[in-house]
């Protein structure tokens, strides 16, 4: 009979005895945290680890944390690095872009003081509603006629009109330029209209020396509209009470959510017409004889470009194409146009897309040389 204690062969007993230190120290037995924590005071791991054993343990599992942390560090660091970057490029790609746009319109085609070489039509487009800030402003419309017309080798100055109109003032500016650079007599200034040359847009047309427009164009509307609604019983159903306090009896007298008065309506009828009358003459300025003496001429009703030619408000039914045929052997086109800075206009579209959606007002005349 042998002392020698029994061998435990069991799989786990034959790995643990075959393994090598380090396999104890990686594959122990789980611990759930509730028996983790109560060995935390005494012995962890193994019941017959020594002490170098629990310390060598611990010192792994502390590199082993090390090791995360500083690997999410590294990590971290590598992301906000690619984000600078990437910005650093933006900005830079945005700064090019800008200089492009900037260089290209000081020395482009149609640029101050740039010559187009050749016989052409100088071309300044009125595209879109005519307002302060927007494309189709006096201030863009004039710097592209003062270009045009200062090149040497440009048969014609064309206004190529697509428009429904817009501010009276803008359009005033636009019309009282045309007249001045008409009087010198340099060369001819025309205007081509596309769709629709309404309202504003024809109280421009109308200081050309002659005005060409397609069959079934848009043209005429000589007129002035002013719109709004009237919220005061709608208010007074809701309950609420709106404060409005003014230095001034009538200063308020357009407030949606107030009574229009009679003498505040008459009133403001005499504005419009007042600026009606300012329109027709400018009109009249213009066009001179060649318009027919029909009543509804200046009644704000729209007529076809066919309709149009016999009521003398153009001159004759034709094409830009046409015109440049018209005007020179090799029908040449050069666009005069200050072009828009990319940076102004994305920012022009965001607010007043911004302003539209949050229903806050803009400055722009309450009054329309416009199509409704």
């Amino acid at each position: 009979m042998s002392d020698e204690t029994p061998r435990d062969d069991t799989p786990d007993s034959r790995t643990e005895r075959t393994a090598p230190s380090s396999y104890r120290w990686t594959h122990g037995p789980q611990v759930s945290p509730a028996s983790g924590r109560s060995t935390s005071s005494g012995k962890a791991g193994y019941p017959d680890d020594d002490a170098e054993t629990l310390r060598e343990r611990q010192r792994l599992a502390q590199m082993e944390m090390m090791d995360h942390w500083i690997g999410g560090v590294l990590a971290e660091q590598r992301r906000s690095r690619r984000w600078k970057l990437f910005f650093r490029f933006l900005l830079a790609a945005l700064i090019l872009a800008s200089l492009s746009a900037s260089l290209y319109s000081l020395f482009g085609p149609g640029a101050a003081g740039s010559a187009v070489p050749g016989p052409h039509l100088a071309v300044v487009e009125v595209h879109g509603v005519i307002a302060r800030e927007a494309p189709a402003s006096a201030e863009r419309l004039i710097e592209g006629l003062r270009r045009a017309w200062s090149s040497e080798t440009a048969a014609a100055v064309v206004l190529h009109i697509d428009s429904p109109g817009g501010s009276p003032v803008q359009s005033q500016r636009v019309h009282t330029e045309i007249m001045r650079l008409r009087a010198l007599g340099d060369k001819p200034i025309l205007a081509v209209v596309e769709d629709i040359g309404a309202s504003g847009a024809y109280y421009i047309a109308s200081a050309a020396d002659e005005i060409i427009a397609s069959p079934a164009s848009l043209v005429g509307s000589i007129g002035v509209i002013y719109a709004g609604f009237g919220f005061e019983e709608a208010i007074d159903e809701l309950g609420i009470e709106r404060r409005v306090m003014t230095a001034g009896e009538h200063k308020a007298f357009l407030d949606p959510f107030q009574p229009l008065g009679e003498d505040e309506r008459d009133f403001w009828q005499q504005v419009l017409t007042d600026t009606h009358q300012q329109f027709i003459d400018d009109v009249q300025a213009g066009r001179g004889e060649r318009l027919d003496e029909s009543e509804e001429l200046f009644s704000g009703l729209i007529w076809s470009g066919e309709q149009a030619l016999e009521l003398g408000l153009i001159d004759s039914l034709g094409s830009l194409e046409q015109v440049a045929r018209h005007y020179l052997e090799e029908p040449r086109l050069e666009d005069y146009t200050p072009s828009l800075d990319p940076f102004e206009r994305l920012t022009r579209r965001f607010t007043r897309t911004a302003a539209q959606v949050l229903g806050i007002q803009h400055t722009d005349s309450p009054l329309r040389y416009q199509l409704p």
